[in-house]
């Protein structure tokens, strides 16, 4: 009999399967460790005299992850016959595993303080790729000699085995901080505490501090608050749920192996009249985030702001090092009671294997998708340095990267819906499914080919008061109203008939918000703790979605006195209701089996919890390992 062990994920990425590996290989146990759709079973010799030992070894340092949902374990006929093993294809970007963080506080330790502290299953490693096969010659670290304790690490058992970046004090980097005509420079755990010190000091008396990480760079910084795209970051963990309400997975999920970045609501009032209501939060990753946050909390701050740039910037205090890094937009999170999904973001999701494979070159965004033996690999193009292929398809409006006889391009909306129909294995299949972002899209996939039912329709503020008038009988006594009690909502008009704003920056300027964004108008209906909201006009013919009769109903209601908190909320309530209404009758008359969602609007709380409701007898798929966003355009393209 073996052993039998199921780690309950829903992700397809080797990370938990392979420092499992990493685990058992440290203790010579012959076993077969397998990943599933939903699962990684692990089955071991059930013989072995360190068997005990080794489960309560996995117990204690298998990192969290917020795609695990539990565990089981039961006997099965058979026994494994040797020891597992695992390959290193692509560099991660995720935080440090527990075991990392242990041993960069640990002062015995020769990675004390440490901030490049990662192991062969944690780490922001991406930052120092340079291009394919992934190996130190191929990484920023090539000229860096490993010493002979590392080495030895990398070439033997242990969580370190086949690390391509491994370092420490001995054989590591040295950063400096840069202060006017000042520099500080650490290369062992003394002047590496001092400088994070002085750091934490710098930000706690006012001063801004970019820092150089091996998650790119970070601009941080102590406000009244945030500047647009920043993110709060929580340094004490004991103080989270002080500060926002969260429900057990979203602070799991906060502390996970993935760090993401979650859109919560605030609990304490402080914070809520700083900052809002709700805020993006994060809890550091890696080592300098880490170290930094550490000294932070020593200072008594249990929070600071920080922005995520793609290069340098100016700052009081500059913490850098002298590697070249890449950098990855981060990964967002949406959770809604027992849903969860990304939102955005390349971290966690990319690089990536999909098992699935075609003659088609995917381009999107940057990002590429390259078939080879075992299928296909999705990174950003720069990390390639040749490919072959039959087709290309590119995301149209985007310069071509590659020549070809064969090149086509393709629709977001269309390769977003795919890549959906791919992850879920509905090759074959009648699906039906909405794509939103920037404007509402619903699509058809007939199991060979996908159709457009009602595409999107671009929105231009050219004309826009002309058009109010005309819209339908009786219109112009709006344009009326609009000059004689609101005044400057007829200049804001005006001025917006001659800019080039997309639909949900016009609704924001409309409504009056500070933040001119679909982001903006989402957390202002998150203010909302009412029940049912007002029906804004979403369709006015042929189901087709029509801006100015959007525009001119939210006006409309502002006439009436209604205010932007109710609005947005209504908003959302509405579009939920447009969705889920022309996603039904688009499914009876196609015989389709299944929903699709994509695109990132459907992150927004107040949106999807409608949806979700409204769909229930056919709950919808979404991506399940990618972005419902615009990452997720190059894998559907590889399909199309």
């Amino acid at each position: 009999m073996a052993f039998t062990l199921e780690v309950m994920t829903s992700f397809s990425q080797p990370t938990i399967k392979n420092y499992l590996i990493s685990t058992i290989r440290s203790f010579n146990i012959k076993a077969v460790v397998h990943q599933q759709k939903s699962k990684i079973i692990c089955a071991f010799d059930s013989q072995d005299e360190t068997l005990q030992l080794c489960l309560e070894t996995i117990a204690s340092t298998l990192p969290a992850s917020c795609f695990m949902s539990g565990s089981q374990h039961y006997d099965i006929e058979g026994e494994p016959e040797a020891i597992p093993d695992f390959e290193v294809e692509y560099p991660l970007g995720l935080g440090l595993c527990p075991s990392c963080q242990k041993e960069m506080f640990d002062p015995s330790s020769k990675r004390y303080y440490y901030p490049f502290t990662q192991c062969t299953h944690c780490g922001g490693q991406y930052a120092f790729f340079e291009h394919y096969p992934y190996e130190r010659s191929n990484t920023a670290l090539s000229y860096v000699q490993p010493c002979p304790t590392c080495e030895h690490e990398s070439q033997n058992v242990g969580r370190r085995e086949k690390q391509v970046l491994n370092s420490c004090h001995e054989c590591g980097i040295p950063v400096k901080l840069l202060h006017k005509d000042k520099e500080r420079y650490a290369n062992d755990a003394g002047s590496f505490r001092t400088m994070f010190e002085v750091a934490a000091k710098a930000l706690r008396d006012g001063k801004t501090l970019l820092m150089k990480t091996t998650m790119g760079y970070r601009r941080f910084y102590r406000a009244e608050k945030l500047e647009h795209g920043s993110v709060l970051m929580l340094v004490n963990a004991a103080k989270i749920t002080d500060y926002c309400s969260l429900i057990n997975d979203e602070f799991n999920a906060l502390l996970s192996i993935e760090r993401p970045i979650l859109h919560v609501a605030l609990k304490d009032e402080s914070l809520r009249s700083t900052f809002g209501t709700s805020i993006d939060v994060k809890y550091p990753d890696e080592g300098f985030s880490i170290l930094l946050g550490k000294e932070l909390t020593l200072l008594g701050l249990d929070y600071i702001a920080y922005e995520a740039l793609e290069s340098p910037c100016e700052a009081d205090f500059v913490m850098e090092f002298d590697l070249n890094i890449q950098h990855q937009s981060d990964m967002r999170l949406f959770i809604n009671k027992d849903i969860k999904f990304i939102t955005s973001g390349e971290r966690v999701s990319f690089p990536s294997r999909f098992p699935v494979g075609t003659d088609t070159l995917s381009i999107a965004h940057g990002l590429v998708g390259i078939k080879d033996e075992k299928g296909m690999l999705f990174d950003q193009m720069g990390r390639f340095t040749s490919a072959s292929t039959v087709k290309v398809n590119q995301l149209e409006n985007e310069t071509p990267a590659v020549e070809s006889n064969n090149f086509h391009t393709m629709a977001e909306d269309e390769a977003s819906f795919m890549s959906v129909i791919a992850e879920h294995g509905k090759f074959g299949s009648k699906v039906v499914g909405a794509y939103f972002q920037e404007e509402p899209s619903f699509l058809y996939y007939d199991g060979k080919k996908v159709i457009r039912v009602v595409p999107p329709h671009t929105f231009s503020a050219a004309g826009l008061i002309d058009k109010m008038s005309t819209l339908r009988e009786g219109s112009n006594r709006l344009m009326d109203n609009i000059k004689n009690k609101l005044p400057q909502m007829y200049e804001l008009l005006l001025e917006l008939e001659q800019s080039d704003a997309t639909l949900f920056e016009a609704t924001a300027m409309i409504l009056g918000l500070e933040d001119k964004s679909y982001e903006g108008v989402m957390r202002e209906a998150l203010k909302f703790i009412g029940k049912g909201g007002l029906q804004i006009d979403t369709k006015v013919h042929d189901n087709r979605f029509n801006h100015v009769a959007f525009l001119s109903s939210i006006i409309s209601y502002q006439i009436a006195g209604v205010d932007s908190v109710y609005l947005s909320y209504s908003i959302f309530e509405s579009f939920g209701d447009y969705f889920s209404e022309l996603l039904n009758e688009i499914k009876g008359k196609t015989k389709a089996t299944d929903i699709v969602l994509c695109g990132s609007y459907f992150g927004g709380q107040s949106l999807f919890s409608r949806l979700q409701r409204n769909l229930k007898a056919t709950p919808p798929l979404l991506n399940v390992n990618y972005p419902i966003g615009k990452e997720n355009c190059v894998v559907g393209g590889v399909y199309l």
